[in-house]
């Protein structure tokens, strides 16, 4: 950590160039002594990416930040916040700390923090910017996480861990078991230490194998923003052996979606040709499989068992997509071309035989546009085009 780059004219050189190609600012080399124009740079880059990821961070002076990578694999503040109002109490160590975030939003609901952080230079860029932050109830300790919790005598009312993919798993579909730290290997440790542990997993790891992994699994929350899933929060808690509830939940610029249910219950879809109007679940609904629950619990019909698309006579409010069906044709290249004149449309295909791709190629229609074109199978197991436009 290079105490330089908080030097006020660094403040403002850096502030001043944020919008400044970063080869170009390289070419330059550095105005400052005791600063590599390199060390700057990766400044720069860094606090761009957190314009809209850490708006906090970004607004306040005199944070320093780590590199990009450190960025990338932090929580957003959106996903945070959230997470912070699963805990409570007066103790939660962090055993994965990282950049930070999630131990400041967590230090808004409960007394005492700790965050552990293997990485020493990090863990010192997170003790400053908490200062600058004004956050005062943090405690950072540098080294392992799972080695600290076994040296430390009293209980946390939560624990809370971020696990990391291995190296070589980098890329391939993953268990829990190949991440850092091992949470399955290190569960009963961890119960010996807390009643209340939060789990925050890749989106690309599998629900089921990693209940099957764990054990006392009480809710698990699954978060999309603008559609597109961030994170799986795993709850557990010691002894719990009851039904696990899902909860999805989509940030969107107007508004956040919600759809919860319980994992497992018997509950069966109605089926339906399409009527007047045309959902799409969002990307946290798709990911949890609530494909049965959906049309269940919100009384509408699925167009086929596979297809993942609901139909209604009356609009309703839906957690995710809404489109108004103009037109319901069979699979016809000729009889598109005449529906769509403008030769533009937005193209989603769903239990579909042929890609996006392919469509386009055979159709010639250029993406954009106000129509939403939906390729699938209907009831009849027939391959439809429904011609909409978005509500």
């Amino acid at each position: 950590m290079n105490t330089n780059i908080l030097n006020k004219e660094v403040q403002n050189f850096i502030n001043a160039n944020l919008k400044t190609d970063i080869t170009k600012l390289i070419l330059k080399g550095s105005p400052f002594n005791g600063i590599s124009i390199q060390e700057i740079a990766a400044q720069v880059v860094a606090k761009n990416k957190c314009q809209n990821k850490l708006p906090t961070w970004f607004r306040t002076e005199n944070i320093y930040y780590p590199n990009k990578l450190n960025i990338e694999q932090t929580s957003s503040e959106i996903t945070a916040e959230y997470k912070s109002n699963l805990v409570f109490g007066n103790s939660l160590i962090d055993i994965t700390g990282g950049f930070g975030v999630d131990a400041y939003y967590f230090s808004q609901k409960v007394k005492n923090i700790t965050h552990c952080e293997i990485n020493e230079e990090l863990s010192k860029i997170v003790s400053h910017n908490l200062l600058q932050l004004n956050s005062q109830n943090i405690n950072t300790y540098v080294g392992d996480g799972i080695e600290f919790l076994k040296k430390y005598i009293e209980k946390f009312d939560w624990i809370y861990s971020d696990p990391s993919r291995r190296n070589e798993a980098k890329g391939k579909v993953f268990l829990l078991e190949d991440c850092l730290p091992n949470i399955p290997e290190n569960l009963d440790l961890l119960f010996e230490k807390t009643d209340n542990i939060l789990i925050k997993i890749s989106p690309i790891l599998d629900i089921t194998s990693a209940i099957n992994e764990l054990k006392f699994v009480k809710e698990i929350h699954i978060v999309a923003i603008e559609n597109e899933v961030k994170e799986m929060l795993f709850i557990l808690e010691r002894n719990y052996n009851q039904n696990i509830d899902i909860k999805t939940i989509n940030f969107n610029k107007n508004e956040v979606q919600h759809f919860n249910f319980t994992l497992n219950e018997e509950v069966f879809s109605t089926y339906s040709e399409p009527k007047k109007y045309i959902y799409e679940p969002n990307a946290a609904i798709l990911k949890a499989g609530a494909f049965q629950q959906v049309s269940n619990h919100l009384k509408i019909a699925k167009l086929h068992q596979h297809s993942h698309l609901y139909t209604s006579e009356n609009l309703i409010e839906f957690p995710g997509r809404c489109f108004e069906i103009k037109n319901c044709i069979s699979y016809d290249k000729k009889q598109l071309k005449k529906l769509i004149p403008s030769k533009k449309a937005n193209i989603t295909t769903r239990n579909f035989p042929e890609s996006v791709e392919q469509i386009r190629k055979k159709t010639s229609l250029k993406d954009g546009g106000n129509q939403y074109l939906f390729f699938t199978t209907d009831i009849n197991n027939k391959h439809i085009v429904l011609i909409c436009d978005k509500i």
